[in-house]
């Protein structure tokens, strides 16, 4: 798929149509985050579990991050938010969907050995994270519905708040699951790097070359981002579609493609409990560390953006994180709570479909 990097370079340059632009930019990023991805887990894993986890904890999500600030550099505020919401609504519901629908079907009889008490307490602590992000979103919309008059600027103070707290939050989290309570992730801060690559044949692995392929990849990402962000505007008029489908079901499944392909592969492997990792993780990743990070990011561009997101999508990531939160991944798979999820991200992709477009 990497074809399409230089095709939609080519096409835009040309002018083409702003819809074909859009499709192969949209499809040029797929290969790009996987990229990203691999070359990102190469390093981790030869730079020991502590810094391993945090550098997937700060470039997990490099895709959505790029694309969303040339997007916000743009002035695109609108379609920003609701591909963050949207990327985390894909990742819990097509994710772990089909990492539980695939894995119960094709292992309907296997289980995996897990340790249920540390299953039990890491799928608590994502609850719990997850329904802290819930409370952060409603919070703007709770302020602005029980106030007669508010200013924008009130809204944009408290976001700054807001998201210092997430932050914090996030850093938490990281030092909860990566430090004091490592043995529930499966995570050795003794453990000796593991082997990679060219090294695990005998050959040594250099550390240079893969650290300089992932800037070259990053680089690229955001020469396609910035072609993509330019045809999105006009590829939306010409298609019909509004602008909140667009951002919350159209520019995740691009961004969050690697992850939800992970998870097929997980749950095919009889892995769900590693699906539910990587696609909670991601999700929170993104609302709790990618998110923060672009609200102070609007402000230094001079484009400022807030956490008051757009009612409609607030409800659907509600919906999403219940939805979840009532699937509990142990050591068998299900796959009829996998179709469950699945079938409520049809119903959310519907509803944004049929919706008229962002209101506040």
């Amino acid at each position: 798929m990497l074809v399409f990097v230089p095709i939609c370079l080519i096409l835009h340059h040309l002018n083409v149509s702003p819809k074909i632009v859009f499709l192969t930019a949209g499809l040029a990023i797929i290969p790009l985050a996987a990229w990203t991805a691999n070359f990102t887990e190469a390093i981790a894993s030869q730079i020991g579990p502590a810094l391993g986890g945090l550098l997937n904890a700060t470039f997990g999500n490099a895709t959505e991050m790029i694309v969303s600030v040339v997007a916000l550099n743009a002035g695109l505020i609108d379609v920003v938010k609701a591909s963050l919401m949207g990327s985390m609504i894909a990742n819990l519901l097509l994710g772990l969907g089909f990492a539980l629908f695939l894995g119960g079907t094709r292992n309907r009889s296997s289980c995996t050995r897990v340790n249920h008490e540390h299953l039990s307490t890491v799928a608590r602590v994502n609850a719990s994270l997850l329904n802290l992000v819930v409370v952060f979103l409603l919070a703007p919309t709770a302020i602005e519905v029980t106030s007669m008059a508010l200013h924008i600027k009130t809204t944009n103070e408290f976001s700054y708040i807001a998201s210092g707290l997430l932050l914090a939050s996030y850093l938490l989290m990281l030092l909860f699951s990566m430090k004091t309570h490592s043995h529930l992730y499966g995570l050795d801060e003794d453990a000796e790097p593991e082997s990679y690559g060219s090294e695990a044949r005998g050959e040594k692995y250099n550390l240079k070359l893969h650290i300089g392929l992932l800037l070259a990849t990053t680089v690229v990402l955001v020469f396609v981002s910035e072609v993509l962000v330019d045809s999105l505007g006009e590829a939306i008029a010409t298609t019909g579609m509004t602008s909140l489908f667009t951002g919350v079901i159209l520019l995740p499944i691009f961004g969050a493609a690697v992850e939800i392909i992970t998870c097929g592969i997980c749950g095919v492997k009889n892995k769900v409990n590693l699906a539910s990792s990587v696609a909670i993780g991601s999700s929170l990743q993104i609302a709790m560390f990618v998110t923060p990070i672009l609200v102070f990011a609007g402000l230094a561009l001079g484009k400022p953006m807030n956490l008051d997101f757009d009612n409609f999508t607030v409800l659907g990531m509600g919906i999403a994180v219940l939805m979840t939160n009532s699937v509990r991944p142990n050591s068998r798979s299900n796959w009829l709570e996998g179709i469950l999820l699945l079938m409520t991200y049809s119903m959310l992709a519907t509803a944004f479909f049929l919706h008229p477009d962002m209101a506040g």
